[in-house]
């Protein structure tokens, strides 16, 4: 049967091998979560053969080459801390009684709905995970998506996501891929750098000038690999934060100025006490002086961080705030520590400091980035890349905190010898 241009066919591919562009299975292999198996990864995700979606308006279905693999994916098959099976309905979209995970792929174009006029049919993709209804008005105003009340993360608070032969997004999360990227690069460099780069750039007052100092908490993560290498490429002293020596070596063949292991201090934590226990507070004050003094031996002059890179969240916050330059930003896109925060407000004021919630990246953040990586060497920092057989395992080796640094890709439409 003919939709378009677009054939359909009753053969089922095997993982690794795909049909030709244009030509879209009836059903795919995909791996799934249902509401019965919520736990741990191990658990939860499962391998189903499941039909494939047809796009709506606007939207596309990209046969997916390779997906990144982000935190969502634990939370999401943890069923904490929300049932994301439970969203489905939210966004018209028939609810299903599976979810389908992946926020980030790269992939071609397969097949595409009424009224799509930013893609075709054969285009080579980066999918971002940010969705939106661009009849909102506040994104008709020209503010982010993200801003929408409408905002949601594919793969997440939406079905049909990255970890399946095929993927049904919106014309607007299909981006180009960069030509010099492999397909497990494309897939699994534009979360992370989308977010950072709105870090960076996204707020005027504070974007990153030459000779900035940024601090990097976790720089050998997926985030804190990218940082590094923009910071860099727009001339700031990214310095990272990290908790071993075989970590800040990672770091410093990215490009970073020097490290600082968390392990040496004794101060993370919230400020509980705060002023009512004035030895317990003076004993944070003097680790947190320390803290400052290493940055400044590292640049090699009395300079804090105009810019301070946090996702940590509850155990970092009030040490962000206090080495963070008078009129800098702290700039949040994380709580992996906590989400209560707690800060000595005085730093904060008198300091006219900037504290900044930050939240991923939107298309226009990666076009900004796609432009900095055509004309640089700044690539993704691939700690894993693995056949997809491996991904409920890699899943749990995230929720028991024992994967590699840096970003995770899994082949999907690749075969190993691609």
């Amino acid at each position: 049967m003919n939709i378009g241009t677009v054939t359909t066919t009753d053969q089922l591919f095997p993982i690794g091998e795909v049909p030709p562009v244009g030509v879209v299975p009836k059903q795919m292999y995909a791996w799934t979560i249902r509401k019965e198996r919520f736990g741990e990864p191990l658990q939860s995700f499962q391998v189903e053969i499941v039909d494939v979606p047809k796009p709506g308006k606007g939207e596309v279905i990209v046969c997916n080459y390779a997906a990144g693999i982000n935190y969502n994916g634990v939370w999401a098959g943890l069923g904490q801390p929300k049932n994301v099976l439970a969203d489905h309905a939210k966004w018209g979209d028939a609810p299903q009684p599976f979810h389908i995970c992946g926020s980030e792929s790269s992939g071609i174009v397969y097949a595409v709905g009424e009224g799509v006029d930013m893609v075709k049919i054969g285009d080579e993709v980066v999918v971002i995970g940010i969705q939106a209804d661009y009849n909102c008005p506040v994104v008709k105003r020209g503010d982010c998506p993200v801003l929408s009340p409408t905002f949601r993360v594919w793969g997440y608070e939406t079905n049909w996501g990255a970890f399946a032969q095929f993927s049904k997004v919106q014309q607007e999360q299909c981006v180009p891929k960069p030509s010099h990227y492999t397909w497990e690069e494309a897939a699994a460099f534009s979360a992370t750098a989308g977010t950072i780069m709105r870090m960076l750039t996204g707020y005027a007052e504070h974007h990153i000038q030459e000779g900035d100092v940024v601090l990097i908490w976790g720089g050998s993560g997926g985030l804190g690999t990218m940082a590094i290498q923009l910071v860099k490429h727009f001339g700031g002293v990214p310095i990272a934060v990290v908790s071993d020596r075989e970590r800040a070596e990672l770091c410093m063949s990215l490009g970073a100025k020097g490290w600082i292991n968390r392990s040496d201090y004794k101060h993370f934590g919230p400020l509980e006490q705060g002023y009512k226990e004035p030895s317990q507070y003076k004993a944070w004050l003097r680790e947190a002086l320390k803290f400052r003094r290493e940055i400044w031996n590292i640049v090699g002059e009395r300079k804090n961080p105009r810019i301070v890179i946090e996702h940590p969240g509850e155990n970092t916050l009030p040490t962000s705030m206090f080495v963070v330059e008078n009129g800098g930003m702290v700039t949040i896109c994380g709580g992996t520590t906590g989400y209560i925060g707690s800060l000595d407000l005085r730093y904060l004021w008198l300091g006219q400091k900037r504290l900044q919630g930050s939240h991923a990246g939107g298309r226009q953040d990666y076009f900004k980035t796609y432009e900095v990586i055509q004309q640089s060497s700044v690539r993704p920092y691939l700690s894993k890349i693995m056949n997809w057989e491996e991904l409920a395992q890699c899943h749990q080796d995230i929720r028991d905190n024992l994967h590699p640094g840096g970003n995770m890709a899994v082949r999907i439409g690749l075969g190993v010898d691609n």
